[in-house]
């Protein structure tokens, strides 16, 4: 089994900035790509962006230019820097990854969310 932790979400002024964290566990043989999704209420799921094993990324026009997605491959681990946060990013955030498991198939792997809410 695999599980995702994240962990830095709350509540921001506009303008202000927020990291994210997402640290994967468990029996992993390689993390092939890690990325980041948002959820507010009534709208569907959306991604924000990825990265992958090389440290290639990719981001939405929404939140190109304000927002970075590093990971750290030793700690399985890869952080979403938020910076000019606008009202219209207050969202629940999901960490998901693409996982290579030491046994058995693969598959993509999903956080339990965390809230970030900016306020005007």
């Amino acid at each position: 089994q695999v599980q995702l932790v994240e962990s830095g979400g709350g509540l921001v002024q506009a303008g202000g900035s927020l990291r994210l964290s997402c640290a994967a566990s468990g029996s992993i043989y390689r993390i092939n790509t890690m990325g980041w999704y948002r959820q507010a209420p009534g709208k569907q799921r959306e991604l924000v962006g990825s990265i992958t094993s090389d440290g290639s990324t990719n981001y939405a026009d929404s939140v190109k230019g304000r927002f970075t997605i590093s990971g750290d491959n030793a700690k399985n681990t890869n952080y979403l820097q938020m910076n000019s946060l606008k009202p219209e990013d207050t969202s629940v955030y999901y960490c998901t990854a693409n996982v290579t498991p030491l046994f058995g198939r693969g598959g993509d792997y999903w956080g339990q969310g965390t809230q970030v809410t900016v306020q005007s």
